[in-house]
């Protein structure tokens, strides 16, 4: 496996523990983005996020709600599922955490 990636999985696993922190489970893309930004993973913008948001949905780890067209907000909520996994449960495609973090 690649260092790039390495990457993508780590952001989805951050992805999932951001949401996991979030009121109701649920946060608006930018807000993520920020969160990404600020825990030091490197995403290329909304639309990389974007991205990201749509394979977690493909893989149920969210759901994901688009607001205001294709230049809106993307909601992101968390399942159950991705609960599990931000919480350690193994998938294929994020990164699994490290122990006591």
């Amino acid at each position: 496996m690649g260092f790039s990636e390495r990457v993508v999985e780590w952001a989805r696993l951050q992805v999932l523990r951001s949401l996991e922190k979030a009121p109701d489970y649920t946060s608006a893309d930018v807000i993520l983005h920020t969160a990404l930004r600020d825990e030091g993973v490197p995403i290329q913008g909304l639309s990389a996020l974007r991205l990201e948001l749509a394979w977690l949905n493909s893989q149920g780890l969210v759901v994901t709600q688009q607001s205001g067209g294709s230049r809106g907000v993307t909601l992101a909520t968390l399942t159950d599922r991705g609960l599990d996994v931000a919480q350690g449960m193994t998938v294929p495609g994020v990164a699994r955490p490290r122990p006591g973090s």
